[in-house]
Order: C-alpha cells, then sequence, then structure tokens
C-alpha cells in the first residue's frame, strides 16, 4: 500500500523559512517522482514543486522559484521542500504526492505544469503570518 506521511508544516511569519519532509512507502522510490501541491482556503490544488526520484530532474512554478528548493534523500525514502522567503500568500496546505516518473516529468517537460498524479498524502498546513 503506498503511503505518503508529510511533517514539518507551522506558523511563520513573513520571511522565514519551513522545511517540509514527505516520508514515502509502500512503492520502489526510485521509480517514482514526488511532488508538492498547495491548496489555500477556497482555492484548487496547485503544482508547486515536483523531483523525479530516478534522476532527480526537479520542477518549480514560477511562484516559488528562487525561494524553494526540492531535494531527496533515496536512502530514507524521504523528499524534502525547503521554503525560504516565505510570504502570506504562500498560506496554504502542503500536500506530498506521487507517481511513476517517467510520464509525469516527460508531461511536466512538454506542457510546463503538473498533472494529477494517483498518489496522495493528507497533508500539512503552512501559515505565514504578515
Amino acid at each position: 500500500e503506498v503511503q505518503l506521511v508529510e511533517s514539518g508544516g507551522g506558523l511563520v511569519q513573513a520571511g522565514g523559512s519551513l522545511r517540509l519532509f514527505c516520508s514515502a512507502s509502500g512503492f520502489i522510490f526510485d521509480d517514482y517522482a514526488i511532488g508538492w501541491f498547495l491548496q489555500a482556503q477556497g482555492k484548487g490544488r496547485e503544482g508547486v514543486s515536483c523531483i523525479s526520484n530516478n534522476d532527480g530532474t526537479t520542477y518549480y512554478a514560477e511562484s516559488v522559484k528562487g525561494r524553494f528548493t526540492i531535494s531527496s534523500d533515496n536512502a530514507k525514502n524521504t523528499v524534502y521542500l525547503q521554503m525560504n522567503s516565505l510570504k502570506p500568500e504562500d498560506t496554504a496546505i502542503y500536500y506530498c504526492a506521487a507517481d511513476f516518473a517517467s510520464p509525469w516529468i516527460a508531461h511536466i517537460q512538454a506542457m510546463g505544469v503538473m498533472y494529477t498524479p494517483n498518489y496522495w498524502g493528507q497533508g500539512t498546513q503552512v501559515t505565514v503570518s504578515s
């Protein structure tokens, strides 16, 4: 059974930093890509960042480029999202999600956006105060 468990959310002041963790189990980690989506109150889910655990290819939405960094530790089956220079508009529930790396990364490279993957975590709240 695929399981994705997020942690690391919390309350931070604008300009501060948080590090999110996504711990994965139930699948061959190296075959998958793991991404982060956010959902602000009253809005739909938006793709934030994604990393291929196969070759390390990364993607960032324009809104977070230069501020967020995604990385993975294949030995620990864990993906991290380092979020710096946080803004109040980053306030949202952040979800970790996974799908097979090759088609997902190919789609991102062709279309410039992350499609909805098959597997999801429960989410972790990030609140940035002004």
